[in-house]
């Protein structure tokens, strides 16, 4: 009985691909490399290249293995190309899923663990943000992926398939064995940026805005450390075979400034990194913190990486390594 990850080429994927088979999981890879590299997989797992819209690709996949549940990252997931290109969103996420979940119920897979994004909650009444909290999103992205949860609902109710929705904030780092780590292109993550001027590729660091309401003028986000997050998907996953469907936010639930990352990659770099203050952008909350009592009660999950000089580490350490990423000319 095999575990269909979705997206499985790409950042957080490649992780989960890897946790799973460390626990010696078998694992099926589903991936049009839009955004994923085919370098992250490993070469031991089956992949199949495709479109989660195509129901021959899908059938082929379930057919050729036995599924027994899905792991679904698949997704466009930059919220400024989904304010420029908003069908485009809604057309890969939500009609993607739409496709995905009529295969499951067409050969029977009942449980998919879906990677959900805090932008399903837009502007915050309060800190820390809880899974009861309002869902008004401020952007497509965040949008689709709150449509998908609807329709995860409705498909639960309809033709019993269990999920558990993961409402998750800032990812970083990489695998403590460097084996996979974080290539995105264009960039757009604050720790890999900030990396790039650590290795010389870019000039500075920018930072929108130094006069928000915080401590030191930048805001303040939750960072989660990518293997913390994937052992949440692994026990999810587990937990959807004796329970209910379920919503859940993963993060550290203490927040660290853009300054405050800022400095603890000099630390840990030893370079000097050099900054700049440009302004505010358009629709940045002040503080976005996630409250994961209900993960930790309900799952029994606990964060690792806390520290945020230790969850950079880890993606020094990638990135000194594969300074070019992915690309020919980079360890892979």
């Amino acid at each position: 009985m095999a575990i269909l990850v979705t997206g499985g080429a790409g950042y957080i994927g490649s992780h989960a691909v890897l946790g799973l088979k460390r626990l010696n999981k078998e694992v099926v890879v589903a991936d049009n490399l839009e955004t994923g590299h085919k370098e992250s997989l490993l070469k031991d797992v089956p992949f199949y290249n495709g479109n989660l819209k195509d129901a021959a690709f899908l059938d082929r996949i379930f057919i050729e293995h036995e599924i027994k549940a899905v792991i679904h990252f698949a997704a466009n997931s930059l919220v400024g190309e989904s304010m420029e290109n908003p069908l485009k969103y809604f057309d890969n996420n939500v009609g993607g899923t739409l496709s995905l979940i009529e295969a499951m119920n067409r050969h029977g897979v009942k449980k998919i663990v879906f990677s959900s994004t805090a932008a399903a909650y837009g502007e915050p009444e309060t800190v820390p943000i809880r899974e009861t909290d309002q869902t008004l999103p401020t952007n497509p992205y965040g949008e689709s992926k709150l449509m998908v949860e609807k329709v995860l609902k409705w498909a639960d109710q309809a033709y019993g398939i269990k999920y558990a929705v993961l409402r998750y904030f800032n990812v970083a780092g990489a695998d403590r064995e460097g084996i996979v780590g974080e290539d995105h292109r264009p960039e757009t993550h604050l720790i890999p940026i900030i990396l790039q001027v650590a290795l010389g590729k870019r000039d500075e660091i920018k930072i929108f805005g130094d006069d928000y309401p915080t401590e030191d003028g930048t805001c303040i986000r939750d960072y989660i450390h990518v293997t913390d997050l994937v052992e949440a998907h692994l026990l999810a996953l587990e937990h959807l075979d004796t329970h209910d469907s379920n919503t859940f936010n993963l993060g550290n639930g203490s927040g660290f400034s853009v300054k405050e990352v800022i400095d603890a990659a000099r630390e840990v770099t030893g370079h000097a990194i050099p900054a700049s203050v440009e302004k505010r952008r358009a629709g940045d909350p002040a503080v976005l913190i996630a409250s994961s009592d209900k993960a930790k009660e309900v799952l029994g999950w606990a964060p690792v990486y806390t520290d945020m000089k230790k969850i950079i580490q880890t993606a020094w350490d990638w990135f000194e390594k594969h300074p070019d990423g992915y690309r020919e000319g980079g360890e892979s």
